[in-house]
């Protein structure tokens, strides 16, 4: 999970684009993680917590008797959310700079989170087999990500349409699956999970801070389809300008790529 096998770029611009995603997201996150039956005093891990938005509303729900922990391999974002967590003054969250790759504890929490981090690897059936034996008998793996064809644009876009385009085949040069949300039920069932429980959500809107995502994202894998040659910079920086144009027109719809959430219970 090193940077040069992350699409997204890290760092405080990275950071940045996280706090939008958050607010997008936690509409539908927080149904999800109450869904899985997040509780007081459970002990929850947060995999790729980027800014820890997820990894504080874990504290939260888990309150004074339990803990949350947040990893994640960007120590830029792991520094700024202890930051954060020091402000406010929340004691039951920490947060560490570690790599899942180099394990996660045997039996270790209740409840094993992540949100858009299996997309961007290269073996996520062995990444999801680690958070797996990080569970205790009974403990919960809660997975969401993205399938990029639910992504959509109406009116009809051009620079939507190459937006697409360049994620797409930026991801997969790096090595990533972009098209990975249809998979999870799936990958869950295989990892020997039961109960497994899907559910497709959408951010989407005529206004709001989703219709900035795909800007964002487009700024924030600029280095990445550079490095690919997906795209020149030149194309990219035009297309990026167009789509914040798109995300002031009232009149456009759009909707982010479906985000699959899966729940599995550990026997």
């Amino acid at each position: 999970m090193d940077d040069h096998h992350y699409l997204i770029r890290g760092g405080l611009e990275g950071r940045e684009r996280l706090r939008v995603l958050g607010r997008v997201m936690r509409p539908t996150t927080l149904p999800l993680l109450d869904r899985a039956g997040v509780a007081p005093g459970m002990r929850c891990l947060d995999v790729g917590c980027g800014g820890g938005d997820v990894t504080f509303d874990l504290a939260s729900l888990v309150g004074l008797t339990g803990l949350a922990v947040g990893i994640d391999v960007d120590a830029t974002k792991i520094d700024l959310a202890r930051a954060d967590a020091e402000q406010v003054g929340v004691t039951n969250v920490q947060f560490r700079v570690a790599d899942v790759a180099d394990g996660l504890g045997e039996e270790e929490y209740d409840v094993v989170y992540a949100r858009f981090v299996l997309t961007h690897l290269r073996h996520p059936a062995g990444v999801l087999a680690t958070m797996c034996r990080a569970l205790r008998p009974g403990g919960r793996l809660v997975v969401e990500d993205i399938d990029f064809r639910g992504s959509f644009c109406e009116p009809e876009s051009a620079a939507f349409e190459r937006y697409e385009e360049i994620y797409v085949t930026s991801a997969r040069a790096n090595g990533g699956d972009p098209w990975i949300g249809l998979r999870l039920p799936a990958m869950l069932v295989d990892a020997g999970l039961s109960h497994v429980q899907p559910h497709v959500v959408q951010p989407a809107g005529l206004e709001g801070e989703s219709k900035l995502m795909p800007a964002l994202t487009l700024e924030n894998i600029k280095e990445t389809a550079l490095r690919h040659d997906v795209a020149a910079e030149g194309e990219i920086d035009g297309l990026v300008d167009e789509l914040y144009a798109l995300a002031g027109d009232h009149r456009t719809y759009a909707g982010n790529p479906r985000i699959v959430q899966v729940i599995g219970e550990k026997l």
